[in-house]
């Protein structure tokens, strides 16, 4: 008798942005090694759905550029140290995926070529073909952009299909769900609507380069196991915004 198929992902190419706090775990700061070691393996189950996966990944478990300005440091400065955050965190779970049997690449905007390769557009794609995870690691590579930002540039520049947003709650809300109980969530939004409720899950000019360039977007707990499976699958998780 014929084993069914395995379930395949709904897309081809993806980006999956993680805010640093991910991999913070339990800890005030930095970085668990627990809390890696569980979202590689995690990823690593994505992988299995024949999808084409990058991530572009934050640094505020570590360092955040605009707490940084608020204490008096030059802005452009503490942006620059928080891209250098990231590359710090892009290595931690390279390493992770790496022990889980998943081959990796850290691709980054500031070149320091001792540890990762500089970004270089049809290279990325050449590894994401071959079944490597890429991780874009220093954001944009300039000041006063977000990696929020950098995942809907890196969306574009490698034709991904959809930008998951990875949260710790499970899409967009009205309010605050931490500090108002009456907050309702949203299963779809547009791109309007999401920028005139000025809605703090993505800044506005990821939003405005996603809406441009017609890349949907999914808001979800990445908390929740087997959530970015059930994403990928087409499953109706967290909020759409398209």
């Amino acid at each position: 008798m014929k084993s069914p198929s395995a379930p395949k992902s709904k897309y081809r190419r993806v980006i999956l942005k993680l805010g640093g706090e991910s991999l913070r775990g339990k800890r005030e700061h930095g970085i668990s090694p627990e809390t890696c070691d569980a979202i590689a393996k995690e990823l690593k189950e994505v992988r299995a759905l024949g999808v084409q996966l990058a991530i572009v990944i934050g640094g505020g478990n570590i360092f955040r550029g605009a707490a940084g300005t608020k204490r008096g440091l030059d802005h452009v400065t503490g942006d620059y140290m928080g891209m250098l955050a990231t590359i710090i965190n892009a290595l931690a779970l390279q390493d992770a995926l790496e022990k889980n049997g998943v081959p990796t690449r850290v691709q980054s905007a500031i070149e320091m070529r001792a540890v990762a390769e500089p970004f270089i557009r049809r290279r990325a794609m050449r590894h994401l073909e071959k079944g490597r995870v890429v991780i874009f690691a220093a954001g944009t590579g300039s000041p006063y952009f977000s990696t929020d930002t950098t995942a809907a540039l890196r969306a574009s520049e490698i034709g991904a299909e959809v930008l998951l947003k990875a949260t710790k709650v499970d899409g967009v809300y009205t309010a605050d769900p931490k500090k108002d109980r009456k907050a309702k969530r949203y299963e779809r939004l547009t791109y309007m609507d999401a920028l005139k409720g000025r809605l703090q899950v993505m800044d506005s000019t990821a939003f405005s380069f996603c809406m441009e360039n017609k890349i949907p977007i999914i808001v979800f707990n990445l908390f929740k196991h087997g959530n970015i499976a059930r994403v990928l699958r087409g499953e109706k998780i967290g909020t759409l915004v398209s």
